[in-house]
């Protein structure tokens, strides 16, 4: 903001006491009409007078009042940037066209463009489907997929297009119930978060992936730790059909996190089972496990408390070898997950500091192809499913996912566009506009329920009509064949490649071969620092140029 200059600093200060001195004098011998007058210029004032004389900022010390406004406007920029200034793709993370896509299909009407794309397609990093001459109709678009391995006795047909993990604590009572709402009516399924289940979760009556993080809440002792019991109460409840272990999230992997006891209502206590009055912490690492094979027992623990049900864990990609340490202990043990959930770092739901939003964290592509091929290194991708998380909201997106070796997608933001979401991004304030991330009462009563579920619903129809109609595209049957070479990737200005090219699928069973595959050495060179004992490097890997 530009300042009025040095020898005008006070002015309006001066002004503030002149008016007032006069207002007053008029107001006493004139007329009671001045009293407004008197009470605004006093009141500025008495700010001017506080401005110069406390100590927080220098610039309303320097310019009393009138420094106000530079606060003001810096408080509503966002707002002016994306009412005002925004292009349709200004990604600030999801463009004004992805946002209008979902809540075109979530409110049912036209969701075309005319006139042509307005992508820069001869601009490096832009990819496109290709399709077939011969295309497909596909008719029935409620894509599924069956979750569960050898050792799950209770398997779930999935949709591909799930809502991701959001906590009752973190969203309001009424967008859960929304959100829940809606997948009943669409059949798909909802992941409750690290926040537990709670009453509007179960209200619902959608169908729930309940979420084991490092906190265990709603099946954790008094202390903190992980109750067996208060757990089997939680997973044979019929409406949770999977159980997904969090070991790290793409908002914030690596970090954990402290609800204020403040911020605990009675429903919030309720769902994570904790005492009110008392901060809830959320540590870092579990204290379930520490090594591989433990957290591989831990995981068979979950399933056989469950009655069988499918069980896996969701991870952001940071250290690649701590994974490969993860799928060593499955060959050993014999314990594989039934799936896998690969969040990239672009997932944003989760509030964190601006260093771990920005650098910490593998994104959700290059994440996705390292798990699928190092599962398919080791032998065993048949036996585990895998889901891809991170700013997957369109189709395409979906399309792209599954191509790069994803069963199913979920998402978070897609689906609070769905119900109203801005992108205020004011998630952490409890100052929602729209009542979605908000626990205040009055604000969350924004929402209706019944018209918000169904856009839930809508939303997940019409963009699995459109997945259907990309794989049709291209001329497949289901979207589970998208395959890498489905894509193009301008790697240069005048360059293109093969998706098979930038993330081909590594040979079956090659990290156990070894040798076989020299032209694959970084990946077993990986692969022979990792262990199933331990999360805890033997040897840190050095420069090629150190001694």
């Amino acid at each position: 903001m530009s300042l009025p200059t040095r020898n005008l600093r006070y002015a309006p200060l001066a002004i503030a006491a002149a008016t007032t001195l006069i207002s007053g004098i008029l107001m006493l011998i004139w007329t009671a009409w001045m009293v407004p007058v008197f009470v605004l210029a006093a009141a500025l004032l008495a700010l001017g007078i506080r401005d110069t004389r406390q100590t927080h900022h220098s610039i309303l010390r320097n310019y009393p009042i009138i420094g106000h406004l530079r606060f003001l406007i810096e408080s509503v920029g966002p707002e002016f940037r994306q009412y005002f200034f925004e292009s349709d793709h200004d990604e600030v993370p999801f463009s004004r066209e992805m946002r209008g896509l979902v809540y075109q299909r979530a409110k049912g009407v036209e969701d075309k463009r005319p006139f042509g794309t307005v992508e820069s397609v001869y601009s490096s990093g832009f990819t496109w489907l290709t399709h077939s001459i011969v295309p497909k109709v596909i008719a029935d678009s409620n894509f599924r997929v069956r979750i569960g391995g050898e050792h799950c006795t209770q398997p779930y047909d999935a949709s591909v297009y799930n809502i991701s993990a959001m906590s009752f604590g973190a969203l309001s009572a009424n967008a859960i119930s929304a959100l829940n709402r809606g997948a009943k009516a669409g059949g798909f399924a909802h992941d409750t978060g690290e926040g537990g289940i709670s009453r509007y979760h179960r209200e619902g009556g959608g169908d729930l992936i309940y979420q084991v993080a490092s906190g265990y809440f709603g099946c954790r002792n008094d202390d903190g730790t992980f109750s067996p019991e208060r757990f089997a109460v939680q997973a044979n409840d019929p409406q949770v059909k999977m159980i997904e272990v969090k070991l790290s999230q793409g908002a914030k992997p690596g970090h954990g996190g402290m609800l204020p006891a403040s911020k605990i209502s009675p429903e919030i206590a309720e769902a994570r089972g904790i005492p009110m009055g008392v901060d809830c912490i959320s540590p870092p690492a579990h204290s379930a496990f520490s090594t591989p094979l433990e957290f591989l027992a831990f995981l068979a623990q979950l399933r056989e408390l469950s009655g069988g049900k499918p069980v896996g864990f969701k991870l952001c990609i940071g250290h690649r070898r701590e994974f490969m340490c993860i799928v060593k202990a499955m060959l050993q043990s014999g314990i594989t997950p039934d799936f896998i959930v690969v969040d990239g770092k672009e997932g944003g739901t989760g509030a964190a500091p601006l260093e771990f939003v920005n650098h910490v964290g593998m994104p959700m592509l290059e994440g996705l192809h390292f798990v699928h091929n190092t599962l398919r290194g080791a032998g065993i991708r048949g036996r585990i499913r895998i889901a891809a998380a991170g700013k997957i909201v369109t189709a395409y997106d979906i399309a792209r996912a599954m191509g790069l070796g994803a069963d199913w997608c979920n998402s978070a933001r897609g689906y609070m566009f769905a119900i109203g979401c801005i992108q205020a991004q004011s998630c952490h304030t409890n100052k929602c506009p729209v009542g979605i991330a908000t626990q205040d009462p009055k604000r969350m009563a924004a929402i209706d329920v019944g018209d918000k579920s169904d856009r839930v619903a809508r939303f997940h129809r019409n963009t699995l009509h459109a997945l259907g109609e990309l794989a049709g595209a291209a001329g497949l049957s289901h979207p589970s064949e998208f395959l890498p070479y489905h894509f193009m990737i301008r790697a240069k200005d005048n360059e293109f490649q093969d998706g098979n090219e930038v993330f081909p699928d590594l040979p079956n069973g090659f990290l156990i071969e070894g040798n076989s595959h020299p032209e694959l050495q970084s990946w077993l060179e990986r692969w022979g620092r990792a262990s199933a004992e331990t999360f805890l490097p033997a040897v840190m890997p050095k420069s090629k140029f150190a001694a």
